[in-house]
Parts: C-alpha cells; structure tokens; sequence
C-alpha cells in the first residue's frame, strides 16, 4: 500500500464521485477506479457501496477514512518536520555551558532571541567542565559550547570570540582587601596572600592561566585549595579559605559573605567568551545559532 493510495481513497470519498475525484486529482477515471479496486483487493475489505453513477462509502470505508486521513497528515507532519529542520527551522539543539559562561549576560540574551526566532526548536542545556564540553562536542553529545578556553587546539573543534570581560577577585568578607574598599584592585596586591584555585588535571582551564601570569609577573602567593569547580571556589572564598579569581560575572555570588574588587588588568587581562562548535560541521540548525550568537555578541560589544 503507497501513501498515493490513501489519497486517490480519500478524495474519492470526500467527492462521492470518481469523476469529481479524479478532475481534483488530476487523472484519468479508469486507473482510479483500479486503484480502489486494488486497494480493496489488498485489505481484503470492501470499502464502497457502487451502483450505476454512485459511489459511496459503506461502515467500513467510513473506518478506513478516519485512518486514512491520520496516515495522510502524519506522512504530511513528516514532510513538514524534515523540511524545517534542513534549513535549520526545527529539530534538538544542545548546547554546553561551563559555570562561567553560563552567568555571563550574553548568553540569556542569546538563547532568548534564538528562541523567539525558532520557537519550534527544542533547546537542551548541559552545563560542565571545558574539558568536559570538548569531549562532548568530538563525541556529538552536544551541538555548541560557551566556554571561557579556545577549543582550537583540539582536534575536528573550533571556536569563535564572542567578546571579553573583566577578572575580579573573591574575597572573604572579613579581610582586609575587602574591608579596604570596592575600587580597583592591583594585582600585585595579592602577594603573599592564600588562594583557592579551580582546575582540572585533564584539561585546559582558566586558572592556569592565571596561575602562569601570576609566576612571570612574580607575585608570589600561596595556594590553600584546589577544586574542580569555580563555583566550589568561590564556596571556599565564602568560608574563609583564601581568596580567588574569576569572571566578573561570578560577582553575583554570596554577595554576603563574600566581596568582590576589580582588578586593574596589569597582570592578568580580560577573558574572552567563546562559542565553541565542529569545524566541519553540516547541521543548518547548528549554523544558524552560532550565526544568531555572534551577531548578538557584536551587537552588545558595539554598545
């Protein structure tokens, strides 16, 4: 049975003439004719009651009808569906975010804007490590990622500047750097001080970075923890362990028991935001967002 039989049935019944049915379908009368025949044939079910200049469905056409035009507009949702989601209109779209990025005030705007331009993509969100959201991305567990670290340097994975912002440092409320005022805060300042750092063993992170700029400038400091998370950092910061440094849109955390300075950019300069993506990648869904996401970033960098 082929979809064409289910209209030719279709039209048939909705015209309760072959001769209508088959002007609105464009073909001659006797192969439709066959065609319902074989229809019938097939089910093993007659579907018409005939007589001479009539055709008109009997109970069990009137059964087959209802199915038949399910059939039909499912086949048509189908269509539909595959056709959106070729030109990148529909379809799954998963992005990675690491703790960092997914606090910075682009991406809600990003994910917002691309949302009311596609309201028929469903977006899923995972949130991890860089090192984590590379592996993804080689393994096809998600389309994009918003990390602080290029992913250049990792095979098939490339990446694009969305644009920078500021480090501040995460002090406990009670020390002296904190109690000292909320301005600008030189980096040199952090000598000798004690500093819970973020990081992993298996990857790439921004803290070592910050670590290998703290060492060319020689600022000696001291670290007294090492966590996995940035946001397990900033828990520590809030305890009393010492004092870290992140993105500037962290500074929303544990505003109470925890203050937070600029620094000046002496030693350790803005960090850039990137969309990280597969370099040859085909999807137009996926090429789509990562166009929406840097138009948006150049928009608010113009600002």
């Amino acid at each position: 049975m082929e979809l064409r039989h289910l209209r030719y049935f279709v039209a048939v019944a909705e015209e309760g003439s072959i001769t209508r049915a088959a002007e609105r379908l464009g073909i001659q009368q006797p192969p439709l004719g066959q065609q319902l025949k074989a229809l019938e044939a097939e089910l093993g079910v007659q579907l018409f009651d005939r007589a001479p200049k009539r055709i008109a469905l009997n109970a069990a056409g009137r059964v087959f009808l209802e199915e038949a035009r399910a059939i039909l507009s499912r086949a048509q949702e189908a269509v539909d569906h595959v056709r959106r989601f070729n030109i990148g209109e529909s379809g799954t779209l998963s992005v990675g975010f690491t703790s960092s990025a997914s606090l910075h005030a682009l991406t809600p705007r990003v994910l917002g804007s691309f949302r009311q331009s596609f309201p028929l993509v469903q977006i899923a969100v995972e949130e991890s490590e860089t090192y984590e959201l590379v592996l993804a991305l080689q393994n096809n567990r998600i389309d994009v990622a918003f990390s602080h670290v290029a992913t250049d340097d990792f095979k098939n994975l490339t990446s694009r500047s969305l644009g920078q912002e500021g480090m501040i440092v995460a002090i406990p409320a009670g020390h002296p750097l904190a109690r000292s005022g909320d301005g600008p805060l030189e980096t040199r300042a952090l000598a000798g001080e004690k500093i819970v750092v973020y990081r992993r063993p298996d990857g790439p992170g921004i803290f070592d970075g910050i670590l290998k700029r703290l060492d060319q400038a020689e600022i000696p400091i001291t670290i007294s923890d090492q966590v996995s998370r940035m946001i397990a950092a900033i828990n520590l910061v809030s305890a009393g362990r010492g004092l870290t440094i992140v993105p500037a849109s962290m500074g929303i955390l544990h505003r109470a028991s925890v203050h937070y300075r600029p620094l000046t950019g002496d030693v350790i300069p803005p960090l850039p935001l990137y969309i990280a993506f597969r370099t040859n990648e085909r999807l137009a869904l996926v090429k789509r967002f990562i166009e929406i996401t840097s138009e948006i970033a150049q928009e608010c960098m113009g600002r």
